[in-house]
């Protein structure tokens, strides 16, 4: 036996055809479904490190504006140091809860401007409204696109089925019509057809377990959102009732 007839000996039964010489052979609609599934993949994973990248920034600049604020005597104060701090949601909420204040502090204001009395909010309910709907708008914006995540996760795996019952159809057409049942007549039809399967799987579930551990990310960050909540009510009521 010769050195080439040698290799190809050890190297042939290894060296079988790659996942991208399957999806040439493919047929156009497995083709199609192999793309739409790699888009959603890629979706996915973009999705997955932009959250990790916010959430992240997010976490870090809210234990600076928590140390800010408790350090603080006045919300003025607070307020300076808030600007430098945008990527926290903590922000948004105190921000807006602030800007309740001065609006219903002004709004109250009369002929005793001067006056410390003059620096009191009319209405306790319309701050606490205007906290709950910043709260809202902070969890949304966090959320944002962790459903992409769920739908991906849910439809992939019967996209890439429906690919493969496709293609196991285009599979035993090919058997009506040259009427071979031999393995090796229908084995590549099949391993194509698997192939969706096999696609549809790897892009839900990284988007299976991105959405399982945001959700539980954001979840976290509105129960800190509604503690930041009721202590700025508690700090509002204290001062400025």
């Amino acid at each position: 036996m010769g050195l080439t007839a040698f290799l190809m000996y050890q190297l042939g039964p290894e060296t079988g055809p790659s996942l991208f010489d399957f999806f040439k052979q493919s047929g156009p609609m497995a083709k199609a479904i192999l793309v739409l599934l790699s888009l959603m993949s890629l979706g996915s994973w973009a999705i997955m490190i932009g959250k990790l990248v916010q959430l992240r920034r997010a976490d870090q600049q809210s234990e600076k504006f928590l140390e800010a604020f408790h350090r603080s005597q006045r919300f003025s104060e607070v307020n300076a140091q808030a600007g430098k701090l945008r990527s926290s949601p903590l922000v948004g909420l105190f921000q807006a809860g602030y800007a309740e204040i001065d609006g219903q502090i002004k709004a109250a204001q009369g002929p005793d401007a001067g006056d410390r009395k003059a620096y009191r909010i009319t209405s306790l309910p319309a701050l606490q409204r205007t906290l709950t709907r910043s709260a809202s708008v902070e969890v949304q914006s966090l959320a944002r696109w962790i459903t992409f995540l769920a739908t991906t996760a849910a439809a992939a795996p019967f996209i890439g089925l429906f690919g493969t019952v496709w293609g196991i159809m285009d599979a035993f057409h090919d058997i009506g019509v040259t009427g071979s049942t031999s393995i090796v007549a229908v084995a590549p039809g099949i391993a194509e057809a698997l192939i969706n399967t096999a696609a549809g799987l790897a892009a839900a579930i990284p988007a299976l377990i991105g959405y399982n551990y945001f959700s539980h990310r954001v979840r976290t960050l509105r129960s800190r959102l509604e503690d930041f909540a009721l202590e700025f009510l508690n700090l509002a009521e204290r001062n400025f009732t």
